[in-house]
């Protein structure tokens, strides 16, 4: 038997302010499992985008299964499992907004920016995702643009937006 010490997975957590700031928020809800939503909040917003590592400690920690747990984090838009740009550019695929021309809004972008739905461009500038539904019907089609509602869009004004960002930072 060896006599040097493992390493203490609690000590390690310990040394996390992330993991730190996770606990607190899951102890303020006593590890209720209808927390999960407030967790996965507190959990973006400490580590930028929920990592899976990350995800297979909310589980652990409320006791759920690790696919509810993914379930509720691919359901939401405001969830990424991937770390994100620095815009973020999300289109609304509801029918409401697929009916007045989202599809055409999403094909605009992934050909300029040579990127797919759920992806980040290679310079890091600009994610680009998609919803089932933002709420915002009555402006059809409407774009997300780093968390500002914009609506009745279209592939023009939209691809003038990304442009204006991508200019900005060169």
């Amino acid at each position: 038997m060896s006599s040097e010490k493992k390493a203490n997975p609690k000590s390690d957590k310990q040394a996390d302010k992330r993991l730190k700031a996770l606990d607190i928020t899951m102890k303020r809800h006593h590890y209720r499992q209808d927390s999960l939503i407030e967790v996965l909040h507190k959990a973006q917003e400490s580590f930028g985008y929920l990592e899976p590592e990350v995800l297979e400690y909310v589980a652990r920690q409320l006791k759920l299964p690790l696919s509810r747990v993914y379930g509720v984090a691919t359901f939401y838009h405001l969830f990424s499992l991937k770390p994100s740009g620095a815009h973020s550019c999300v289109v609304c695929l509801g029918t409401a907004c697929y009916v007045k021309g989202s599809g055409k809004i999403v094909a605009a972008l992934e050909k300029e920016l040579g990127i797919s739905i759920g992806e980040t461009t290679p310079d890091g500038e600009v994610s680009l995702m998609a919803a089932r539904c933002i709420g915002a019907c009555g402006i059809a089609p409407a774009v997300v643009f780093d968390g500002a509602v914009a609506g009745k869009q279209e592939p023009e004004m939209v691809l003038d937006k990304i442009k204006a960002w991508r200019s900005k930072a060169s």
